[in-house]
């Protein structure tokens, strides 16, 4: 849209940017609104899609992953009340909803974060389509487009050079955007209880108070919402752990082994610029390491699989995937497939693993490089059968991180070494030398 079309009501759509803190799409939605003397309405949608079986048989996303997204969505549901505005919350296909809450509230614009991923691009596809005027902005990146050396469509395939070029740079991210304070007010005379608006009907029971979990999310501490999240951030630089990060990070078990904020991440209750400002703030005052230049190091691993996604678009999800390399379609091990997911492979390192990520929700990376590697390249599995499970699984599943590691692991992304087999008995005996994991999930 122009800077001088006409506004005539804003509704501000939620996506995986669950927070006030360092939201640039909230705040344009804000600025537009204000502008033109005109309502905001907060929105989030619960969609129904999300709760339908995927082509491997077992459904898109299981009960606790919608329950620590419904954390997220009710703490940024209570600061919106809190500052005298309402998030509306509908159910269904967010297509369809969103075009009928456009029309029938009269608005003129619709914002939102932009997610470079097939499935959600589609969304805005189908209201654009149904005529809806969409303004998108992309914030999921520690920098902007136009803060890249080199245009988004030329960023380097291979991590090592993006991050090369990237760390040549004389300035960093920019700071995080102070958290929004005020709201405009909302439409006037709104039925906010039309037919599209129904109970999601999340199961409190889904939310499982495991004792042995690496990430204890039935813990206030570790709720699901942004509140929660910046008081981990805090209290996590405050005990001095960044220091420690990359000597811990390969742990199975625990709380403080690693960073813990990708769940947050997830969700957007913690934006990747606010992770990074706590950082270099801590650095500041006490130092900086090998492990607080790692923590960095893995949040620009992150932003690149989002530039791929925006550079590659479609074929990050082909079976062939990015490489260029001879490609041979394997037969799916349907068989073997089902004995992973159920943790009953017969081996007790890889089966540990899948018991805790069935029964919590998380698993520590390492733990997720063997398991999809064993279905890859023991079990010789279709590996977007196991990204479709994490997907399901983790509370933590981020589509662009999910498809760029599940790529990286099975060969078919951009890493010119190509496959990446780990072998079980040898990780075992690295990071559970004492089988305290494999007995603690047994």
């Amino acid at each position: 849209m122009t800077q001088h079309a006409a506004v005539s009501g804003v509704i501000y759509w939620f996506r995986h940017d669950l927070r006030l803190h360092d939201n640039p799409a909230l705040t344009q939605a804000i600025f537009w609104a204000e502008r033109h003397h005109t309502w905001l309405l907060p929105v989030y949608v619960h969609d129904t899609a999300l709760r339908l079986d995927t082509p491997w048989g077992f459904v898109r996303t299981s009960e606790h992953r919608l329950a620590w997204t419904q954390m997220a969505v009710q703490d940024v549901a209570e600061q919106i009340a809190a500052l005298g505005s309402q998030l509306l919350q509908l159910t269904g296909d967010p297509g369809e909803v969103l075009t009928e809450l456009m029309q029938r509230s009269a608005a003129t614009l619709l914002v939102c974060e932009e997610i470079a991923a097939p499935y959600e691009q589609a969304h805005i596809q189908a209201l654009q389509a149904s005529g809806v005027t969409v303004h998108t902005v992309w914030q999921s990146t520690l920098m902007a487009p136009e803060q890249l050396p080199f245009e988004h469509h030329e960023v380097p395939d291979v991590f090592s050079s993006f991050r090369r070029a990237v760390e040549r740079q004389t300035f960093g991210p920019t700071p995080p955007l102070n958290a929004v304070t005020r709201l405009p007010a909302l439409p006037e005379q709104m039925d906010f209880h039309f037919a599209l608006v129904r109970e999601w009907g999340l199961n409190n029971a889904a939310i499982l108070n495991d004792p042995r979990a690496a990430f204890p999310w039935s813990q206030p501490a570790f709720h699901g919402g942004e509140r929660a999240a910046l008081a981990h951030l805090a209290q996590y630089c405050s005990r001095g752990l960044p220091h420690s990060y990359k000597a811990t990070r390969n742990g199975l078990s625990g709380a403080d082994y690693s960073t813990k904020w990708s769940p947050w991440l997830a969700t957007g209750a913690l934006s990747a610029r606010q992770a990074w400002s706590a950082i270099a703030s801590f650095e500041a005052q006490h130092g900086a390491n090998d492990s607080t230049y790692w923590i960095g190091f893995e949040l620009l691993w992150r932003d690149h699989f989002r530039w791929l996604h925006r550079k590659h678009g479609d074929r990050m999800y082909w079976q062939r995937g990015l490489s260029e390399a001879p490609y041979q379609r394997p037969r799916h091990n349907a068989g073997g497939f089902e004995r992973w997911r159920s943790g009953q492979t017969g081996h007790a390192f890889i089966d540990a693993g899948m018991r805790e990520l069935n029964a919590t929700g998380y698993a520590s990376n390492r733990m997720r490089q063997n398991l999809a590697s064993y279905l890859i390249h023991d079990l010789h599995c279709d590996w977007r059968a196991g990204a479709a499970w994490f997907e399901s699984q983790l509370i933590d599943f981020d589509v662009y991180n999910n498809q760029g590691n599940w790529l990286y692991l099975s060969g078919r992304g951009t890493d010119p070494r190509g496959s990446r087999r780990f072998n079980p008995d040898k990780q075992a005996n690295d990071y559970d030398p004492d089988g305290t994991f494999r007995e603690l999930w047994r």
